[in-house]
């Protein structure tokens, strides 16, 4: 067990904006393109379930989501009783338009004063059932808006709490660290290394975009193709199939994947692209904070037969997160940056119901897939040579679509302090079940196989590579001060024309 620490912060919520978030953060105006699938909530499951789901919002810090799950109740129950109560004037209705077209027929002055009365009470009776209709209506689009607000359900793996549970170290023993951990050293920094190494530029970033950003120069670029390369070739050698996606994506993309604008505490997290007055009616953009979005969305609105699946993607692309927060140990160099590089992994597989599964042959299900994902980062970073250590995150740090999450963190020099090994941690992967939240807000379903019914498919996804971090953690932890010299990791020398170290000439 991990010891006790601070509140943790994870990289998606450093990087990729995924923090908890209220209801009053969507954006009910959210234009939607015409090709937008209909989200469809699991209302029924809530409904049977309330006591679950709010206490499901209270261990994920949705506090004020907690009473969702009892207004959904009561909406439905109310929903109901208007359906039952519109069936009385809407025959009455039926029976008054008979009766007026019969009196119309007779047409002479006894029947004026009965044909106005009819009238007049049908008009009431419409009225009365518009009204009702109208608040119906409402009940059900509120039931909606507050079912797609509540956060998934988290699984039983996952630890209740804020404390995460620690698996297993890579590449590092704690009971025999290196030398710089007891006698730490400031200048063991990528900041400083990658500087005088010419490998980072912030100085020309600062003047050429703001602070956040950065220029990786010289061996430093290549270092962040290397990574990406040797990220791809692993992900692809176990089956997963290579794609390049946009960084543009339709905002509610990117909302329908548990990603928001703002956060809990109304800070913009993503990025939405300015639109010219004339294209305010369109659907809005925004820039994808992660690949994951833009992935999960390749099959949005659309069926998957469930030969296809497990289906495994892996993604390079460019992503984007408008960093909100104090500037402090977090903020220096490559760690909490505005763009990055990253190569994500995304993936699907069946969900078949239980009756089903039983019967069936074993299919890849989207806990095998979790397992894969951790077990490519884990290969990653074993051959990186970086110390690590794996964690289960608990429930107050899953974003809105996890059920349950595992990260991998590094040990950076720079961040340790004099006597904590626990202040040098720092998380450079992710790896999270979604189970059919996403996949039931971008309608993609599963077709075919062992059950007759479509279903909704589980998504997973995990980091592959998180350049900024992983290039950082590269430079401290392959720093050779004597030669002034960082050592290039075996499996890197080949991306890189075989060049062995950089520095020391």
């Amino acid at each position: 067990m991990a010891p006790p620490r601070p509140p943790y912060v994870c990289i998606n919520c450093r990087l990729f904006g995924r923090r908890p978030f209220s209801s009053s953060t969507r954006r009910a105006d959210l234009i939607r393109p015409a090709t937008a699938p209909k989200p469809t909530p699991d209302i029924k499951h809530i409904r049977q379930n309330p006591e679950l789901y709010s206490k499901n919002c209270v261990d994920r810090n949705y506090p004020a989501h907690a009473e969702y799950p009892l207004k959904i109740q009561q909406l439905t129950d109310e929903a109901r009783r208007l359906d039952q109560d519109l069936k009385t004037p809407r025959a009455r209705i039926k029976e008054l338009e008979k009766a007026i077209a019969k009196v119309a027929s007779a047409a002479n002055n006894d029947t004026s004063t009965e044909l106005a009365s009819l009238r007049a009470e049908a008009t009431r009776l419409k009225d009365d059932s518009n009204n009702m209709t109208t608040r119906k209506t409402t009940c059900t689009d509120e039931i909606h808006r507050l079912a797609l607000s509540l956060p998934n359900l988290s699984s039983t793996h996952t630890p209740i709490g804020a404390d995460p549970t620690l698996i297993n170290y890579i590449n590092f023993d704690p009971e025999s660290p290196p030398t710089w951990v007891t006698h730490p050293d400031p200048k063991r920094s990528h900041v400083t290394i990658g500087t005088n190494l010419g490998l980072l530029d912030f100085t020309s970033s600062a003047i050429t975009t703001g602070w956040g950003w950065y220029f990786l120069t010289n061996e430093g670029a290549l270092l962040e193709q290397a990574l990406v390369q040797y990220a791809l070739s692993v992900a692809r050698r176990h089956g997963w199939k290579a794609v390049s996606p946009p960084s543009l994506v339709y905002s509610y993309i990117a909302e329908a994947c548990g990603f928001q604008p703002r956060d809990q505490h109304n800070e913009q997290q993503i990025w939405s692209i300015e639109q010219n007055e004339k294209d305010k009616s369109k659907p809005q953009r925004s820039l994808a904070g992660t690949a994951e979005i833009p992935l999960a969305a390749m099959h949005a609105g659309r069926d998957i037969p469930a030969t296809q699946l497990p289906l495994r993607l892996v993604g390079p692309s460019r992503c984007y997160r408008a960093e909100a927060g104090s500037r402090g140990v977090d903020t220096k160099g490559l760690y909490r940056v505005h763009e990055f590089t990253k190569v994500e992994m995304f993936a699907w597989a069946d969900n078949l119901p239980d009756s089903t599964a039983t019967t069936a042959k074993p299919t890849t299900t989207s806990d095998d897939l979790f397992a894969e994902l951790l077990s490519i980062q884990t290969e990653i970073l074993t051959a990186l040579n970086l110390p690590a250590r794996v964690l289960e995150m608990p429930t107050s740090d899953l974003g809105a679509s996890a059920s349950r999450k595992r990260d991998i963190e590094v040990l950076f020099p720079s961040r340790l302090r004099a006597g904590d090994l626990e202040s040098g941690w720092g998380e450079v992967t992710s790896a999270s079940i979604c189970t059919d939240y996403q996949s039931r807000r971008l309608g993609t379903r599963v077709r075919g196989g062992a059950a007759k019914e479509s279903r909704f498919p589980h998504t997973v996804n995990g980091t592959a590579m998180a350049v900024p971090r992983v290039l950082a953690a590269i430079l401290e932890n392959g720093w050779d001060a004597e030669k002034g010299v960082v050592v290039v990791p075996e499996v890197l020398r080949g991306f890189m024309g075989g060049m062995e170290v950089i520095g020391g000439q």
